[in-house]
């Protein structure tokens, strides 16, 4: 798999303080709420992002998942969004939700999952996403927790895939274009 990267662009040593800070910045933020935390994991690529930033956050945190696609041909997503796993719960009026993202390229998933969570009566609803791509945003939405911003080149490893490898590669690298470029 390592052949397969051109470099590396996170290192395990700069995720791990990421994911520190970003677990005291909620901390800090939601200590005092008397509402429960949930941690919302958007299946597959966010797992092991959420399983790394729930064992530092330090205020008790509940989780959940769901997993969503794009509506669309190939690599063309029409902008719509089918969701194939739902949070269903009753207590939504009593829960402060982070949802929990691997990367946010176009903004569309966030922003529309943002406004869903809400009209199923989320007392509040923030995001966290470890890796951020402003320069391909398409909808005007801005993250709430960012890990680190990168340039648009396509990454893999700690959770992102490419035709479901590389997600176990405990850094985060650039894929050579002649693996997804064939």
């Amino acid at each position: 798999m390592n052949k397969d990267i051109e470099r590396i662009l996170v290192s395990e040593d700069k995720i791990e303080g990421i994911i520190t800070e970003l677990a005291e910045k909620i901390d800090r933020d939601y200590s005092g709420s008397e509402k429960k935390l949930l941690l919302l994991c958007i299946l597959k690529g966010s797992v092991v992002f959420m399983g790394e930033l729930m064992k530092k956050i330090t205020i008790p945190v509940e989780i959940d998942f769901m997993k969503v696609s794009s509506y669309g041909s190939g690599t063309v997503s029409s902008g719509r969004l089918n969701i194939l796993l739902d949070i269903t719960r009753g207590d939504m009026a009593d829960l402060d939700i982070i949802v929990i993202e691997d990367i946010i390229d176009s903004g569309r998933t966030l922003s529309y999952l943002v406004q869903y969570l809400q009209l199923k009566g989320a007392h509040s609803v923030r995001t966290c996403t470890m890796l951020d791509k402003p320069s391909r945003r398409e909808v005007n939405f801005d993250p709430d927790y960012v890990g680190c911003t990168i340039p648009d080149e396509f990454v893999v490893g700690f959770g992102l895939d490419y035709d479901e490898k590389y997600r176990n590669l405990p850094y985060i690298g650039v894929l050579k274009p002649e693996v997804y470029n064939h």
